[in-house]
């Protein structure tokens, strides 16, 4: 039986929200290690800082972040989901795709 999109497209997100908590946890143990802990058996991890510029709208007067001449609006499209069942993706197909119960939606 072929899975409807939206089902996989749950399962999907579940999976990257899984993964990025993950990614947080080693990117942590990473920080902390010293340079031995950063070697693997096929990649090397290095921690790099750098700085950047970054433009901070709010120090704006009021005036100029209130001037509609000043903004656009854009108009996007995205896939908003919702749990059909109260359950999230059954369990049997989360396993499948190396998932666990702390994904659920």
């Amino acid at each position: 039986m072929t899975m409807a999109a939206a089902d996989e497209l749950a399962m999907i997100r579940a999976q990257i929200t899984r993964l990025r908590r993950r990614e947080q946890q080693v990117q942590g143990v990473l920080m902390r290690a010293g340079a031995e802990g950063r070697i693997g058996l096929w990649a090397r991890a290095e921690v790099v800082e750098r700085s950047m510029r970054i433009f901070d709208h709010r120090r704006l007067p009021v005036w100029v972040r209130d001037d509609p001449a000043y903004w656009n609006t854009r108009q996007i499209s995205e896939i908003a989901l919702s749990d059909v069942t109260g359950a999230g993706p059954p369990l049997v197909h989360l396993a499948g795709i190396g998932i666990g119960a702390e994904a659920r939606m």
